[in-house]
């Protein structure tokens, strides 16, 4: 006979169920495992011959097959050793064949019969409840599992002869209890920053609409303690976005005692970071930093110093909001809807021409070192702002901005205005509405439309870049709270693109005029 037990092969964060059939013959003594197994999975069988033994079990001198079907999916990892262990156990007679009719099972055994932790045990249960099935997995990767719902079965025994003696029973295993849920830490706060308002304005722009920013400055202007308190003025993740997160968080191995949390995620890389540290992949394939940021920041400091290949990877998930991994027998997706946030200096030096020093380095350190950030790159970012040094007055004066509650109130509002607009389907931020979507919401005003094609006129700016424009003057809108887009919202978007963008709103006495009639 041949006894079947179901387990899990992960394609990104989906958990595809993979059928662990084992069949005991006569003929001469072997083990086999088939079914496009890599190393890992082979080696299963070491393991288990020692659990077994360990518990005072032998394995018959008889031709023992395990196939993992289909067979054209590859299994990579060591989570299937217990789904092998169990099969075998029951086509050996140690366990009831009925015991494991309702369950699908993942686990990692070690020489002595203890189940070791595993990834994505969480996409396990998940995928086990969409199919009701009940979860076998190890103890320490219970409280994980049992995130999935009370609905879902969960046994997570420590070692294999405690699931035995179970199937026996001989011993109860209670279902675990899901782990902590961890409240988002205390974030730096805005008002310690001094200076910098256009920053913290565009700061609380990007927040409310989920924008990307760029920050070019000097050294010491200020552009890393901006972005470090975004998180602060960031709404706590919803139980749908905690749920996603938790998901590439599980895949990844970063879920520790099954504790979750409802911070946003904020990732750093350092610019050494290679494109598989990035967007995800290697041998085996894992979430990169793009993906571990998903519905929180990617925030990427001293931007001209990261390799050009790894920033131009990320142009496809700025667009998306994945990442497709393209492999020679497969494609692996990981979600990546995160938000960019950049800080660069000006030059090499450090400085630029604005600054009023002389460079050492040449009249074209500038243009030279700006342009190992490619055109497409630039023209995903929202917003581009300039941060000038802190004046010694400004330092000594005490911070006189809104602290970061007061600002995340106003973010929250304008967040719950975009929600509003959005009755039915998936929640979009302004930044991710689809164009129908910006035609429908975000039409201008005739005074707004009229600065806003002179604008793209002067600038040349991509089909791209005006639907940014637009994102962005939504958004500008909703923090007002009105209901359309005018044209001192464009004004104000367009201020943000930049130093060529201010110039493409005309001459300095035509901009002061423009400002302060809208002001």
């Amino acid at each position: 006979m041949v006894t079947e037990v179901t387990s899990f092969a992960f394609d990104g964060i989906e958990a595809r169920p993979v059928t662990v059939q084992a069949q005991i013959t006569g003929g001469n003594p072997k083990f086999f495992i088939v079914g496009m197994a890599e190393k890992s999975v082979s080696e299963a069988r070491e393991r288990i011959w020692a659990a077994f033994s360990a518990i005072g079990l032998g394995v018959p001198p008889k031709r023992i097959t395990i196939n993992l079907a289909p067979a054209d999916l590859r299994k990579e990892g060591s989570h299937f050793d217990l789904p092998i262990a169990l099969a075998l156990m029951a086509e050996m007679g140690a366990i009831a064949r009925d015991a494991l009719v309702g369950w699908a099972v993942t686990g990692e055994l070690g020489l002595d019969g203890s189940l070791a932790p595993i990834t994505g045990a969480l996409p396990a249960a998940m995928a086990a409840n969409a199919r009701e099935l009940g979860l076998i997995c190890p103890a320490a990767s219970g409280a994980e599992a049992a995130w999935a719902g009370e609905e879902t079965g969960i046994l997570a025994p420590a070692t294999l002869l405690e699931l035995a003696n179970h199937f026996k029973g001989t011993a109860v295993l209670d279902r675990p209890r899901p782990g902590a849920l961890r409240e988002p830490e205390d974030a730096p706060d805005l008002k310690d920053v001094k200076g910098q308002e256009t920053g913290k304005r565009a700061l609380e722009i990007a927040a409310a609409g989920g924008h990307n920013l760029l920050m070019v400055g000097p050294p010491g202007s200020g552009k890393s303690m901006l972005a470090a308190r975004l998180p602060g003025i960031l709404p706590p993740l919803s139980a749908r976005e905690m749920l996603d997160i938790s998901m590439i968080h599980s895949v990844a191995g970063m879920i520790e005692n099954g504790t979750l949390t409802r911070e946003r995620p904020f990732r750093a890389p350092h610019h050494s970071a290679s494109m598989a540290a990035m967007v995800g992949g290697g041998t085996r394939a894992k979430p990169g930093e793009a993906s571990l940021a998903h519905h929180g920041v990617l925030f990427l400091d001293e931007l001209p110093e990261f390799s050009a290949p790894v920033l131009d990877s990320l142009r496809q998930p700025l667009e998306t909001g994945d990442v497709r991994i393209a492999r020679a027998n497969a494609h692996v997706r990981y979600p990546a809807a995160f938000q960019l946030v950049a800080a660069m200096n000006p030059c090499r030096c450090g400085y630029g021409r604005a600054s009023g020093r002389a460079c050492g380095r040449g009249p074209h350190c500038e243009t030279t070192y700006q342009a190992r950030i490619s055109g497409p790159f630039l023209d995903r970012m929202d917003l581009t702002i300039e941060t000038q040094p802190v004046s010694a007055l400004d330092l000594t004066r005490p911070g006189d901005g809104d602290p970061s509650a007061v600002v995340a109130q106003r973010v929250a509002a304008a967040r719950a205005a975009q929600a509003a607009r959005q009755p039915e389907g998936p929640f979009l931020l302004n930044a991710r509405l689809s164009p129908a979507a910006l035609d429908r919401v975000a039409t201008p005003d005739a005074a707004g439309q009229a600065l806003l094609t002179r604008a793209c006129e002067s600038l040349g700016l991509s089909a791209r870049a005006y639907g940014r424009l637009l994102r962005v003057a939504r958004t500008l809108a909703d923090l007002d709270g009105k209901e359309a887009v005018s044209r001192p919202h464009i004004a104000e978007a367009l201020s943000l693109r930049g130093r060529q963008a201010m110039q493409a709103m005309g001459p300095p006495p035509l901009r002061e005029a423009v400002s302060h009639q809208e002001s």
